[in-house]
């Protein structure tokens, strides 16, 4: 008779709470109320907010850096800089730039919720001209030799007689 047996104090919760996922509601069968009968039925979502959706993407590691991305304008949709409260759609042409690089994507799915990295690479697409340029680039920073480092700590005093020359002093 009932899909799901709940407890009765947690079933009375469930039917009047308001669904956690976007993109999923509850339905309750009115014949069956008493048995906590529910099932959980796909509906679509619109929109998303873009801070949402570049942290449940993965492009950022927490939401307050995809909302901050936004606001320096490393997230832009048709050329222009994008708000962290405007929504995205499917089909919608991203260029984000992260720490690895610079993405242009076109939105597949839409999301609210953080999942793993094998969902998250399934809710874009990146342009092959994209993945080429962000390659090559990565590339080119492993062919750079490496940055000489000063070693640590205070230079002597004939460093410092070298430094001040070097930089025309007296």
């Amino acid at each position: 008779m009932s899909l799901v047996t709940l407890r009765p104090v947690r079933a009375a919760v469930l039917l009047f709470e308001k669904p956690k996922i976007r993109g999923f509601q509850r339905v309750v069968s009115a014949s069956v109320v008493n048995d906590a009968a529910i099932s959980w039925q796909h509906t679509f979502v619109t929109g998303v907010r873009i801070d949402k959706w570049l942290w449940a993407a993965r492009f950022y590691k927490t939401r307050s850096l995809a909302t901050k991305a936004c606001e320096l304008g490393r997230v832009q949709s048709a050329g222009q800089r994008v708000k962290a409260a405007r929504e995205v759609h499917p089909g919608d042409k991203l260029c984000i730039t992260n720490d690895t690089g610079d993405f242009a994507i076109v939105v597949l799915q839409l999301t609210e919720v953080r999942g793993p990295a094998s969902v998250a690479q399934t809710l874009y697409h990146e342009t092959e001209a994209s993945r080429e340029a962000r390659l090559k680039a990565a590339a080119e920073r492993k062919a750079m030799p490496p940055i000489d480092r000063p070693s640590g700590g205070r230079p002597s005093k004939r460093d410092r007689r070298h430094i001040i020359q070097f930089r025309g002093g007296s």
